[in-house]
């Protein structure tokens, strides 16, 4: 099998808020990660598998490349980094305008053995003969094995990356099953669905400064399955926008994610939600470990 299969991992590299997490949803076709119009959203690595009948793709979506400014945005940054020399193909990925932004992260691919492609997200938003000069200026940068411009919104190029990716990857087994599409565990998922929906109904600095932790899980014998989980913050102060006046922000936020769980697990759930403060959580390693962090 093989001599005729590919299969091989990769890495969606870019900075925060250039579209990983839509691109690997799309790529997919179904919803893995999470996805706001808000920096640094993503703080894990997550694995995502396309199957053929032919090959096998195994994505990663990472965190994105930021200047750190806690312990947290330390290891998001890491988490990134270290993927590169372990991929068998980097997907870099930018958007229009954004050349003076992405240089130091072009100039770590200098040194390193795997072949880079370059994917100009959201070219929806610019017009056509604008794309052409975008190219023409990342070619001159690093010499790209591809330089594709895809739409994550508008499903544009996608197919064209997919099948170059498939191009760079090496003849190996399958390493998943075709059943499989995320290596997540339910409760990490069911955590990122709930601070998704913190994250789009919040603003300012509340979106960075929460985290969410399932602390009970358990199934009732009519098949209801009852989820509770702590919502962390650094303040009191924001605390009180999550709960919101007279607690309408946290069923709004509780019902939003209720409904999509459910979808997610197939199955009816009781969900409770509690506002917790922890102070200072994303500078501290103990807690940033016990909230799989690491």
């Amino acid at each position: 099998m093989t001599e005729s299969f590919r299969s091989g991992y990769v890495a969606f590299i870019g900075r925060s808020n250039v579209g990983k997490s839509s691109l690997l949803n799309v790529v997919l076709g179904q919803k893995i990660a999470i996805v706001a119009d808000r920096q640094q959203t993503t703080r894990n690595r997550i694995l995502g598998i396309k199957n053929y009948p032919e090959a096998q793709i195994i994505f990663l979506d990472t965190p994105g490349i930021h200047k750190p400014r806690h312990a947290l945005g330390s290891i998001m940054v890491r988490t990134a980094r270290e993927v590169l020399s372990e991929m068998d193909l980097v997907v870099f990925v930018t958007e229009p305008d954004a050349v003076e932004k992405d240089g130091y992260i072009i100039e770590s691919f200098e040194d390193l053995d795997r072949p880079v492609i370059l994917l100009i997200n959201k070219i929806d938003r610019i017009k056509k003969p604008e794309i052409l000069s975008h190219i023409e200026t990342y070619r001159n940068l690093f010499p790209f094995k591809e330089i594709i411009p895809v739409s994550a919104v508008k499903h544009d190029g996608i197919d064209r990356f997919l099948m170059k990716a498939l191009e760079y990857l090496p003849y190996g087994p399958k390493y998943y099953s075709d059943d499989l599409v995320t290596d997540q565990m339910e409760r990490f998922m069911v955590s990122e669905i709930i601070r998704e929906k913190i994250v789009k109904s919040t603003s300012e600095e509340i979106p960075h400064c929460v985290a969410v932790e399932v602390i009970n899980w358990t199934e009732k014998k009519d098949g209801l399955l009852v989820i509770e989980a702590n919502i962390y913050v650094e303040r009191e102060g924001q605390k009180g926008v999550i709960i919101g006046h007279r607690g309408k922000m946290l069923k709004l936020i509780g019902t939003m994610a209720r409904l999509d769980i459910e979808k997610f697990l197939d199955a009816k759930i009781f969900l409770e939600l509690r506002v917790k403060v922890k102070k200072g959580w994303r500078d501290d390693k103990k807690i940033l470990n016990e909230l799989g962090y690491r």
